[in-house]
């Protein structure tokens, strides 16, 4: 069929009639009212076909259109990718346009924006519109997110799409034409729409294309009622990928287990694979909110507490009743006080009872565990106390920085083990890939990039990542670059910080300074306890990946599944009762999956109707710079490394690494980085806490930095200041 007319292309001739002109034909059939015409599939006509088509329509002035076949799909709209050519006047021209809009499925844009993905291109040709007034429609905020706040851009003529023009924004008031419109294209095409449209000489409103907004974050499930506000949690635990389905039932019960002892009852709910709390009911609680800010800071960091303060002023979530505090939240007083108490008192003792346990999850990590074991909790409440309390007790008497530099070069931190191991292995290597990596997997193969999710492949699976790191470690040729190096002149320095600081607080504050001395003391024998918790928990979430590939091998074997691993993307449920169609779920799960994984930008918070809550909030941009919080004291120049998987990083030493977040399972990069800069974060998250240690210049918190900056640039890290300077741009 190589010239079909454009209300006879339905979702069957998708493959061979484009996007374009796949959603032309559906406005068509809808009885929108829009120029009818014709396409040209990808097979190709007969010049005699076109001609015969075009006088069909009466020999006009047509407009000629791309409609390639990855054109307003789910994954990626491709919009202004391809080309269009208006106002096209007889047969040569009209030819002449379809050859330059077939040739625009192979321009450098296409190319940059589809990577590896095949084109085919029809076209589409329709009688032009005497066009008084032209432009967009958005169904929904494109920036916001906000599902229900429709927004315009108009201007006279046609130049509104191709920018060349000076253009009219407004919200939408419901009373609007276009509102309903939107509404009419939203229902027929199931989602927000980014709809072009024109009104002619006689006042008639043409529907000229409606799209998919695939920029769009996913909206929190439908609630109905009043607003209800989302954080997001999965940055927490540094990551921003997507979770598979089946970890992502494993990790709600973690949160929430975690939460309950802290006197929390936070709903976890899916966002497009992200894990989003709940936390209207905190916000709304008179008691709990006035804890949330400070609660936040400990892991979630000054993003989540700047969008929560804006969320706390917003008059939808003034406070209300009291909420009941759920059974059995709060741990008795009394074991909590023995257990912090103990391990800030005996820290050497408290560090060995918590050897031991770990020791013993590890041997019974086939079987689960109602709870983390008190030898676990406490030594790392109490090493996170003793960190966070003196910058309290001190004020303005420790200078900037000060107490992040005696907080590094912490000792007991099994990540700092972990990679201070792996760097031992290259030293000995002139071939990453000739390293015996047997012994190191022994110990560290059940962690992972991400390994929180149950879906991600461990090291002992994949050691691919572990062979990367080994690849940037062994081109450290500076000896005063070595991470054991750098962690010893880490931790010297935070002893000498701390001697001096010791002097100078108990001169001036000798009650307050004397307590804040001895916590940061103590805090350099337990803090370094934080990931050991999560270590010990990762022993039984390797044993349940076991268990379910077996499960899952089974199920393959069987023909319900086409490979092990599909069975990550099947719920607990789903898994029990196995569907009828399970691989057409598997497949359409894990496409979501993929295509969600290449989102690079999560938000912090959404309102229940979708809006970013970050993008209500007021911005002073400098500059010159791009602002942040710095994580780990100090100061480096180096060319900027945007790292999005650290699986195929390549990682030059003295570079400076700009990620989205980061795990445990980033931290082999550090030992060769200049400094870290990551878009979310907290002070005593994962990634900062090792930069620390390493002595690592830390800024967390930058909106945006992996798009704002590339790879190659130069540009200075100042933890003090809490900027990334571009160099050359002051």
């Amino acid at each position: 069929m190589p010239v079909v007319g454009l209300r006879d292309v339905g979702p069957g001739l998708r493959a061979v009639a484009g996007g374009k002109a796949a959603g032309l034909g559906a406005l068509l059939r809808a009885g929108e009212r829009v120029p009818d015409g014709f396409c040209v599939t990808v097979e190709g006509a007969e010049p005699s076909e076109i001609i015969s088509a075009y006088e069909a329509l009466g020999a006009p002035a047509v407009a000629v259109r791309s409609s390639a076949t990855v054109e307003d799909g789910p994954d990626a709209s491709f919009a202004g990718m391809f080309d269009t050519v208006l106002d096209v006047r007889g047969v040569d021209d009209l030819f002449a346009a379809i050859r330059r809009c077939r040739d625009s499925a192979g321009g450098a844009r296409v190319t940059a924006y589809g990577k590896e993905i095949d084109v085919g291109m029809a076209v589409v040709v329709q009688p032009m519109v005497d066009v008084v007034t032209a432009g967009v429609l958005f169904t929904a905020d494109p920036v916001r997110g906000t599902r229900g706040r429709m927004v315009v851009e108009a201007a006279a003529g046609t130049g509104v799409v191709d920018g060349t023009v000076n253009v009219e924004r407004r919200v939408l008031d419901r009373d609007d034409p276009l509102w309903v419109v939107g509404e009419r294209l939203e229902a027929l095409f199931g989602g927000p729409q980014d709809v072009e449209w024109a009104v002619d000489r006689h006042g008639e409103l043409w529907i000229l294309q409606s799209r998919p907004i695939t920029t769009l974050f996913p909206a929190p499930p439908v609630t109905g009622g009043p607003p209800r506000v989302y954080l997001e949690f999965g940055h927490v635990q540094g990551m921003l990928q997507p979770v598979t389905p089946r970890g992502m039932d494993t990790l709600k019960e973690l949160v929430r287990d975690m939460l309950v002892p802290l006197g929390l009852r936070v709903e976890i709910i899916d966002v497009g694979g992200r894990m989003y709390g709940d936390m209207t009911d905190l916000v709304r609680d008179p008691v709990a909110r006035r804890r949330l800010i400070p609660l936040l800071a400990v892991d979630f960091g000054p993003r989540a507490q700047a969008v929560m303060r804006h969320v706390l002023d917003d008059p939808r979530f003034a406070p209300g009743p009291r909420r009941k505090r759920p059974r059995g939240a709060l741990p008795p007083i009394g074991r909590a006080v023995r257990g912090v108490a103990g391990a800030l008192l005996r820290p050497e003792q408290a560090r060995r009872r918590l050897d031991r346990e770990i020791d013993r999850i590890r041997v019974a990590a086939e079987k689960p565990a109602d709870e983390t074991p008190d030898a676990i909790l406490w030594p790392i409440v109490a090493g996170m106390m003793a960190a966070a309390l003196p910058a309290k007790l001190l004020g303005d008497v420790a200078r900037p920085g000060e107490i992040h530099t005696v907080l590094g070069g912490m000792p007991h931190n099994v990540t700092i083990e972990m990679d201070l191991a792996l760097w031992e292995l290259a030293g000995g290597a002139d071939d990453p890939a000739d390293v015996d990596l047997t012994e190191f997997l022994r110990a560290y193969g059940h962690r992972a990039a991400a390994e929180v999710d149950l879906g991600v492949p461990r090291w002992s699976e994949d050691p691919a990542p572990v062979r990367a790191a080994l690849a940037a470690m062994v081109r450290v040729t500076d000896p005063e670059q070595a991470p054991d190096v750098r962690f010893a002149r880490a931790a010297e320095r935070a002893e000498t910080t701390l001697r001096d600081l010791s002097v100078r607080v108990r001169r001036r504050r000798p009650v307050r300074g004397t307590l804040a001395v001895w916590l940061l003391r103590r805090a350099r024998e337990l803090a370094g306890l934080r990931e050991s918790g999560k270590f010990a928990g990762l022993y039984r979430l390797a044993a349940m990946r076991r268990e379910l590939l077996a499960q899952g091998a089974e199920m393959a074997a069987a023909g319900v599944l086409e490979q092990a691993g599909d069975i990550m993307f099947l719920t607990r449920e789903e898994t029990d009762q196995p569907l009828p169609a399970v691989r057409d779920l598997v497949a359409s799960r894990r496409a979501t999956h993929e295509r969600e994984c290449r989102r690079r930008s999560v938000p912090v918070a959404l309102f229940s109707d979708g809006t970013d809550v970050e993008a209500t909030m007021p911005v002073t941009a400098p500059a010159d710079a791009l602002r942040g919080v710095g994580a780990s004291a100090g100061r480096a120049t180096g060319p900027v490394r945007v790292v999005l998987d650290p699986a195929t990083a390549h990682f030059e030493p003295g570079e400076v690494l700009v990620t989205a977040t980061t795990d445990p399972g980033w931290t082999p990069l550090f030992l060769t980085a200049a400094a870290l800069v990551t878009e979310t974060g907290a002070v005593m998250a994962h990634g900062p806490t090792v930069a620390r240690e390493y002595g690592l210049p830390a800024v967390i918190c930058v909106p945006g930095a992996t798009r704002h900056l590339r790879t190659g640039q130069i540009v200075t890290v100042d933890a003090a200041a809490g900027t990334v300077v571009l160099e050359g741009a002051r």
